[in-house]
């Protein structure tokens, strides 16, 4: 197969930038164009400094139609208006890296059906899909955590998570809560019990496991950290620690990148991969799981790539073999 023609919608982005590094080191990908209308004309690189000697492409305000695989990386919203103005060839495979399609009532868009893209999960219809809708970047980092326990439908109780995530998640556009004076040094809860992330959560456990009817309670935070999201979730267990190592071991034992750790885990072990590491810890009758990730590669590009490799039946690692920054 001669490698894939790749372009990407909305190129000015922490995943977008993440996403061109990843394609620009892929073996199957060539880059075909990358999309910025406010940075149309200039290097790609003068934005991304970081891809200096890795790619020449310069951002266009025009689209090829016929790529091979179309990448959104737009805003929550964006991806709808965007491929209602632009159409592109039957062949065209899209990965939607927005909320646009994730949710089941949004998944059908003129046409095209878009399947949830979470490979822990969806394997098999991803393989078969034209049309991903990439899961979030905190979605994945807890529905990791929980996927096991609702496959053994042993989900009784309220769940309770505080997850904290890295500047980087808020991306690039500033607001007081993003400037260094204000993060530096501090820490702040948001959308308290309310993230938009809820939703695909709350779906996928259901579709697992379809009498839980608890809630699940989820509280995001700031940190002041760059890159990568730290997860703690705890329910009520009944088994022992043994019994829910056992379940999740054996969930994600053709994973290409879910891993259970015996030790405490900390970011470093994943940031600048598409790991997500998971721990286990019983204290009486509640079940702790600790989950980590990097928001932009597990939680966003790098998964977005690993979708990719298995609509096209490559390697699940193909150009996504990186190392952690663990120093």
């Amino acid at each position: 197969m001669s490698t894939l023609k790749i372009g990407i919608i909305g190129g000015a982005g922490y995943t977008a930038g993440e996403l061109i590094r990843l394609i620009c080191n892929h073996p199957k990908t060539n880059l075909n164009f990358v999309f910025s209308t406010s940075n149309a004309g200039n290097k790609v690189y003068k934005v991304h400094q970081d891809l200096i000697g890795s790619t020449d492409l310069e951002f266009t305000s025009t689209i090829n139609p016929d790529v091979d695989v179309l990448f959104l990386c737009l805003g929550h919203g964006n991806s709808t208006a965007f491929l209602e103005k632009n159409k592109f060839s039957d062949h065209t495979k899209i990965i939607d890296l927005s909320n646009d399609f994730r949710l089941v009532a949004d998944k059908n868009f003129e046409g095209k059906d878009f399947i949830y893209g979470l490979p822990e999960l969806n394997k098999d219809a991803i393989k078969k899909a034209n049309h991903i809708a990439n899961p979030g970047c905190f979605a994945t980092a807890i529905q990791l955590a929980l996927l096991p326990l609702a496959k053994a439908e042993v989900l009784h109780h309220d769940v309770h998570i505080n997850a904290v995530t890295g500047a980087t998640g808020a991306g690039t556009s500033l607001s007081k809560t993003t400037h260094f004076t204000w993060r530096d040094n501090n820490f702040s809860h948001y959308k308290a019990f309310t993230h938009q992330h809820l939703g695909e959560i709350n779906q996928t456990v259901n579709q697992l496991q379809n009498d839980f009817d608890s809630d699940i309670n989820f509280m995001p935070n700031r940190g002041n950290f760059s890159r990568g999201i730290f997860a703690t979730l705890y329910t009520k267990f009944e088994g022992t620690l043994e019994e829910a190592k056992q379940l999740y071991k054996d969930f994600y034992d053709d994973a290409a990148f879910t891993f259970i750790s015996d030790e405490e885990i900390h970011l470093k072990q994943v940031v600048n991969t598409n790991k997500c590491i998971l721990h286990l810890h019983k204290h009486e009758g509640k079940l702790l799981v600790t989950s980590i990730i990097d928001n932009l590669l597990k939680g966003a590009s790098g998964q977005a790539i690993h979708n990719m490799n298995l609509m096209f039946g490559f390697e699940e690692t193909e150009g996504l073999q990186l190392k952690a920054n663990y120093f």
